[in-house]
């Protein structure tokens, strides 16, 4: 199966009648946040249409229908249902969807799943959502770096939105922004010091790729979210828990889309979980060993399957020279790659698989390998497929 970079998402009006006649249906997403945000649109406004569903979450996801239900793929373009995700995030066209079955879907939601897809709220055809979030007085604009709760240093250290040289390290992110003498409770002044720190450490780190002064635009200025039945201080601290449960603890993070109030326990479960991953991902990444070849850069580390991904992600945008980044784990035989542009890399993970008896997978932008061989033969494979 290859990566299709035309999007074959069917229009919202004939995906929302396809799913309200339907019997039962059956939502698959990829394991990232806008996918998962997506899907979880998409679930609420079926569960408003009365139509029973099942929402899971899949590495390499393939449409299973029967006769009795219908199946759709998030964040992937597969089976006549996908909402692929190619052109707009998947987010976007599950909010125009859930509208066009007459529920009122929740914008923040979906303005998470923007973000997680690596835009930022109003682009890539959001503005209908970013509209209605500000209409209905459940986000505004401002000054600082978007976070999920208001332990603002705190959740600086775990966030995987940013990549300083205190990144993933609590004591050391305090001791950084120490000599900012922020006052307890973060006024707006406070919010501009410390994305102006968090910017200039950004750009100005060791081993910081060119990319890294815009790659930490998606970061700062956010949109904090004024609405009591949303657990999260800003759309982009969403948005980055999202992508961490989609790999970490997939079944939390469907809980957590599925909720419209999530009760305390689910989201300190979600928070402990983003904060162990994003650290885990900084960590294997300051002890990474950095080869660069033509249009790729491979980082060597020791990670979980959860977190290779995540790694492969902050690589791309903070570190890596090139426009492909790939984070491999030798011992394990595992690899996760991430564009900055759609480049076949699902089709480049499958090939390179195929030659050492493995299973890649992926997206135009994203994938990964388990390399069953030599893991040096597969990376040399996926270059030359690439």
């Amino acid at each position: 199966m290859t990566d299709a970079t035309t999007d074959t998402t069917p229009a919202p009006d004939a995906l929302a009648r396809t799913l309200a006649e339907a019997p039962f249906v059956r939502l698959v997403a990829t394991d990232d946040g806008d996918a998962l945000a997506a899907a979880g649109v998409l679930a609420r406004a079926l569960r408003t249409h009365s139509v029973p569903f099942h929402l899971r979450v899949a590495a390499d996801p393939r449409p299973e229908p029967t006769d009795d239900d219908r199946a759709v793929v998030v964040g992937a373009d597969r089976g006549p249902h996908a909402v692929a995700g190619t052109h707009v995030p998947a987010s976007v066209t599950a909010f125009a969807v859930a509208r066009a079955l007459g529920a009122d879907p929740d914008p923040v939601t979906a303005l998470a799943g923007v973000v997680a897809a690596g835009s930022t709220p109003g682009g890539d055809g959001s503005d209908a959502v970013l509209t209605a979030a500000e209409s209905a007085g459940r986000v505004v604009r401002r000054p600082g770096v978007a976070v999920p709760t208001a332990a603002v240093i705190d959740d600086l250290a775990a966030s995987t939105l940013v990549r300083t040289p205190y990144s993933g390290d609590r004591e050391a992110t305090h001791a950084a922004v120490e000599s900012l003498e922020l006052p307890a409770e973060f006024g707006a002044d406070a919010h501009r010091r410390l994305a102006s720190l968090v910017a200039v450490d950004v750009a100005t780190g060791e081993g910081a790729s060119a990319r890294s002064a815009t790659a930490v635009e998606r970061a700062l200025g956010p949109y904090a979210v004024d609405d009591d039945d949303v657990p999260f201080e800003t759309v982009g601290g969403y948005a980055d828990v999202l992508e961490a449960l989609a790999r970490e603890a997939p079944g939390t993070g469907v809980a957590l889309a599925l909720s419209a109030t999530p009760d305390d326990d689910l989201v300190d479960a979600a928070l402990d979980a983003w904060r162990a991953h994003g650290a885990a991902a900084h960590a294997a990444l300051d002890a990474a060993t950095v080869g660069r070849y033509d249009g790729c850069a491979v980082f060597r580390v020791d990670a979980t399957r959860a977190v290779l991904p995540t790694v492969a992600r902050i690589a791309r945008d903070f570190r890596s020279p090139e426009p492909v980044a790939v984070a491999v784990d030798e011992t394990a035989g595992r690899a996760a790659v991430s564009a900055t542009e759609p480049c076949a890399i699902g089709d480049a993970c499958r090939a390179a698989a195929r030659e050492t008896d493995g299973t890649g997978w992926g997206t135009p932008t994203r994938g990964g390998m388990d390399v069953a061989g030599d893991p040096t033969d597969a990376l040399a494979a996926f270059r030359e497929a690439l």
